[in-house]
């Protein structure tokens, strides 16, 4: 009897594991089906209007993108995890798996296709610079010959002007887009260089209103797209959902939230896989 009270009960004990184990399974993070208890999101954390980080939480054009993505991939906000990527470690975080997407101002180039896979493009935007509102010597693309010309390490936008418009440019590489900011203010570079979105963001900020200004030169076209790893089945997901965003507003909704305070003029919302040279 004591037998098979101790078997019976083992039998209780095996069901209610293998119970446990197969609800178990059905929590671990899944990215490519969506669904799971949470996806990691790569965005920017130091470019007001486009990915930025504040003591309220996450905001920006990129962050209202990576959201309505992740919703429709099955994830709430909550759980979202926000993590850093600098231009710099873009390509080696999804190689890593450090993150499932990346929304984070990343251009589409045949250089960057070779490496990591993209949906989208989302936004179209356009290089050019932002430079002291009282600097009167920077016209033209070609006024950057001798000048101390900034960007981020990682970033094409510098090189692009070097090799393309003024190749005596000086070229200053510096960590993020805010030590170039510092650097402009402060005189030690003259121009600061990357898409427009990005300076209009910049430039619309209380504390910097009125002390610099957009050159207003489009020398180039810059196809934002949602980086994922090669070969991931998100990437088609991931182009569902923003064909979503723009047929249902939001889109344009965020648009306007995020780059009309700057009169920001942007390019209609790109046609998935059409890449703007």
């Amino acid at each position: 009897m004591k037998l098979r009270k101790v078997t019976a009960a083992a039998a209780v004990a095996l069901s209610l594991a293998v119970t446990a184990t197969a609800c178990g399974s059905g929590d671990k993070k899944d990215s490519d089906s969506g669904g799971g208890k949470k996806i990691t999101v790569g965005i920017k954390f130091d470019q007001p209007g486009i990915g930025q980080k504040t003591p309220q939480g996450y905001s920006g054009f990129d962050v209202d993108v990576a959201t309505y993505v992740a919703e429709k991939l099955g994830y709430s906000a909550k759980q979202i995890q926000w993590k850093e990527t600098k231009s710099a470690d873009r390509e080696d975080a999804l190689k890593r798996g450090d993150v499932d997407f990346i929304a984070a101002s990343y251009s589409i180039t045949p250089e960057r296709q070779a490496k990591v896979d993209f949906a989208g493009p989302y936004l179209l935007a356009h290089q050019d610079v932002l430079i002291r509102a009282d600097d009167d010597t920077i016209k033209s693309p070609s006024d950057l010959n001798s000048k101390k010309l900034c960007s981020v390490t990682g970033s094409t936008s510098a090189q692009n002007v070097h090799d393309k418009l003024a190749p005596k440019a000086q070229l200053q590489k510096y960590p993020t887009y805010s030590a170039c900011l510092t650097g402009l203010q402060n005189k030690a570079i003259d121009a600061l260089t990357t898409d427009d979105s990005i300076l209009a963001g910049y430039a619309s900020q209380a504390t910097f209103k009125g002390k610099f200004k957009l050159g207003g030169f489009k020398m180039s076209n810059e196809n934002y797209g949602i980086g994922v790893k090669k070969g991931s089945a998100l990437k088609a997901k991931i182009n569902t959902a923003l064909e979503s965003m723009v047929s249902d507003g939001s889109w344009e909704k965020a648009v306007t939230a995020n780059f009309g305070p700057a009169q920001y003029k942007n390019e209609p919302a790109p046609k998935i896989g059409n890449i703007v040279s």
